[in-house]
């Protein structure tokens, strides 16, 4: 089950924080809760990527991209990301998690996410979301400067680019 509780937890917290721009980190503590482990007793894959939208949402209240989206009618959805799951986080451990923007292009808005346990990384999460209308795709220009922000992206890391680079290359449809 979604973990609706616990969104609502954080959209509060959200709304009682300062503001923050729009290519600043928020930073949220969760626990990996009994229900949140597979059968072998870690965080399950799934449920890392679930929690991460724990830190996406509160992102977007605080920078305010999140009121400009309803203000407009739009909507917002996960187009892609790429994982990495390095180090296990089992029941009990408390997760630090940061959230930014790194910048968008004329598509999508890319977001970083990482889990930390203390000084030590435990996964990393680059998702590209994209702004929906009855019309379709909203370029993220048009979202940024309906915040009242400078539409031009600052140079997206080149492992991002890299990224978007590669996945250009995937075949879509997929191959049968």
């Amino acid at each position: 089950m979604y973990p609706y509780i616990r969104l609502a937890k954080e959209i509060l917290n959200a709304r009682r924080a300062p503001k923050l721009g729009l290519l600043d980190t928020h930073e949220s503590t969760h626990i990996c809760w009994p229900w949140d482990i597979d059968p072998w007793r870690e965080l399950n894959n799934g449920r890392t990527l679930t929690l991460y939208d724990l830190g996406r949402v509160p992102l977007g209240i605080r920078t305010g991209l999140s009121a400009t989206v309803l203000q407009n009618g739009w909507g917002m959805a996960i187009a892609g990301n790429s994982t990495r799951y390095r180090k296990r986080v089992t029941a009990f451990q408390a997760i630090t998690m940061r959230s930014r923007c790194v910048g968008w292009d004329d598509r999508f808005l890319y977001i970083d996410q990482t889990m930390w346990r203390g000084a030590e990384c435990t996964s990393q999460m680059l998702a590209r979301s994209a702004f929906t209308s009855r019309n379709g795709i909203v370029p993220p220009t048009q979202v940024i400067a309906a915040m009242g922000e400078n539409p031009a992206s600052p140079p997206l890391p080149a492992w991002v680019a890299d990224w978007i680079a590669a996945d250009a290359t995937r075949p879509w449809p997929p191959h049968p």
